[in-house]
Formats: C-alpha cells, structure tokens, sequence
C-alpha cells in the first residue's frame, strides 16, 4: 500500500509501505475513508521535533472495518468506525476513570496518511456506526479523532460551565473545535484571540463573541480589560508554546482553570507564581475515546459542524501539498482523500 512518510524536515512523501495487517489478536485493519494532517504534525515539519530517521505519519483516520483480530468482539468488516489518535483498551482503571488517552495499554497513532491503518486495542479503540454517513459528514467525523475531541477536553479540563466566560487561546483546528466545545457547554462569552482574518470569521461562526487580536502581554491586558480587570473562567491553551501557556496563565481569573492541550515545547511553568494566582491547571493527551458517543451524536444531528476547520482537500498522494499549505497558513487544516 501507499502511505506518508516523513524523511527530512520538509520532506513529506507518498510513497510504498509495509501492508497494514494483523500483528495482535485485538488488531483492526481498516481502509480509510479520510485522513488529514494535523498541526502537531508540523512540529517535525519545521524540524522542532527531530526525525532521526524515515517514519510514517499521520494520527487521524475514519474509515471502514477490512480485517478483524481474533479477540475483538463487536466490530465486522464493512462498518464504518471512528477512533482515536491514542488507542485504548477501555477496561483498565485508567480508562474507567476516564482516562483513555493514559490507558496502560495504549498505543499513539502514527500511520494514518496511508491507503489502509492498523488499530490496536481495537475493541476499546473504534466506535462503529450503525450504519455509513453521508460522505458530507465525513469531516466532521474525521475531526472528532483528534482536533473536536481534543478541544472538548481542553474545554473540559478548563471546566468551562453554562453562563461563563472563556478564552481560547490559538486558532488552529484545535482552538477552533475549543470555540465549539465552549459554545456547547454553555459559556456566555467566548473570546478568540487571533489574528487571521479567514480563522477570525470562522471562531465567530463557531459561537465566539469577541476576537482579540494581541498577543503576548498585550493580549493578556486586552482580556483583563474585556473582563473587568479580573480575568476569564475558563482559558482554553490549544498551541504548546512558552508564549500561549503565559497568555493563557495570565488571562485567567483567580479560581480560574487552564485547559492545557497543545503539545508543550520549551514550556516552564513557574511554581511560585502559579501558587499564588489559585489558578488551576489541567491538561494532556485529549480522552477522546470518553467523548466519542456524544460527539458522534451532535454531528450525525447536526447540532455540531466541526469539519468547517477543513478548508483545503487534496487527494492523498498529494499529502505534502497539505503540509506546505497548513505551515505558510494558506490553510486551517488539509483534508486527504485516498
């Protein structure tokens, strides 16, 4: 089969791969229906994350059941499912408390910008339709693997609630899907910070009531402003660096929460002054497998759009387009058809 694999910084290529097959008896093999690529995965892009040697990519995937391990229950060739980025069995303790994404057997995902995706831990791992979506729905879906899930937990984690105000902080894919997560838990205020004008229209449609434009202290001061000098309720930190996770710190109320979910790159967290701000902070890998069911629900009822962060389809053999595109910012996030 053909799949993505990173060689170099810059140097996405469609090319052949191992077959996915059957490793373990809880193994899936699905075809994929759609893929994308991600903003994390710019990080080896741009060479922030080392590439030590040649790697298949990607981490996002909806598709269809083509093979069936030994020991999973539940699934049969031909339905279509969603997953996560990170696979989980679903029965250890830390997926009954609601930790997916810290199963102890879990497994990240790291193949899917190919033509076919293994799925361990599949049993636990997929949710199956009762039936295939309308292919317009597929985004939707897609996004729920990774970037809608991860935004409802840093919404989540954030403990946004009905009549609160909240902050996002980047408006990416994921911070576009945290707008929708806010909107959705019932915040009275939701301010965007971001300066793209296409992204801006987009968290506004999405449910955002203010757009602030500054960054850094800048921003901070424009939020404090926007919330009598106090701070917000909740604050949504969906980049991962050092300047996001202060933003996000310092725009915070006191008794506020941080959702923090962008992967952190050279981020410190002073202890001293987190002390003493009684601001609580909580975040990491998104359990998306814990929100897939209601997710699921609001797209296929249309209570939710989050595919609308797609907004550059290229067919798969193209995936390094879709690299190129999202790193210049000609492009939210790249859809990939195989």
């Amino acid at each position: 089969m053909r799949g993505a694999v990173i060689h170099a910084p810059g140097d996405v290529r469609f090319e052949t791969v191992d077959d996915a097959r059957i490793i373990k008896p809880t193994d899936v093999v699905i075809r994929t229906a759609v893929t994308c690529v991600c903003g994390s995965d710019l990080w080896p892009w741009r060479g922030l994350d080392v590439t030590a040697e040649p790697h298949p990519m990607g981490h996002e995937y909806v598709g269809f059941v083509e093979e069936v391990g030994a020991e999973v229950a539940g699934l049969r060739p031909g339905q279509f499912v969603v997953g996560s980025f990170a696979t989980s069995d679903n029965t250890c303790a830390n997926c009954a408390n609601g930790f997916q994404s810290n199963c102890l057997h879990r497994e990240f995902m790291g193949t899917c910008q190919a033509e076919y995706i293994r799925i361990p831990n599949a049993q636990g791992t997929l949710v199956a339709l009762d039936e295939t979506p309308d292919e317009s729905l597929w985004p939707s879906l897609l996004a729920l693997s990774d970037v809608m899930g991860t935004g409802w937990w840093a919404a989540d984690a954030a403990e946004v609630r009905p009549g609160s105000t909240a902050v996002v902080v980047g408006d990416g894919a994921v911070g576009l899907s945290g707008v929708i997560a806010a909107r959705e838990m019932g915040a009275e205020r939701i301010i965007a910070m971001s300066r793209h004008e296409s992204r801006r229209k987009l968290a506004l449609a999405f449910g955002a009531t203010d757009i602030v434009t500054e960054r850094g202290e800048e921003g901070v001061a424009r939020i404090k402003e926007l919330t009598g000098g106090i701070g917000a309720d909740s604050v949504l930190e969906c980049v991962g660096t050092a300047e996001a996770m202060r933003q996000a710190l310092h725009s915070a109320r006191p008794g506020g929460n941080v959702g923090f979910v962008g992967v952190p790159h050279d981020v410190a967290v002073d202890g001293e002054e987190l002390f003493y701000s009684h601001v609580g902070l909580r975040g990491g890998p998104a359990p998306v497998r814990r929100y897939l069911p209601d997710l699921i629900d609001r797209v296929l009822t249309g209570r939710i759009d989050p595919g609308k962060v797609f907004d550059f389809t290229l067919p798969l053999e193209q995936v390094a387009e879709g690299y190129r595109a999202m790193d210049e910012r000609r492009a939210i996030k790249a859809l990939l058809k195989p």
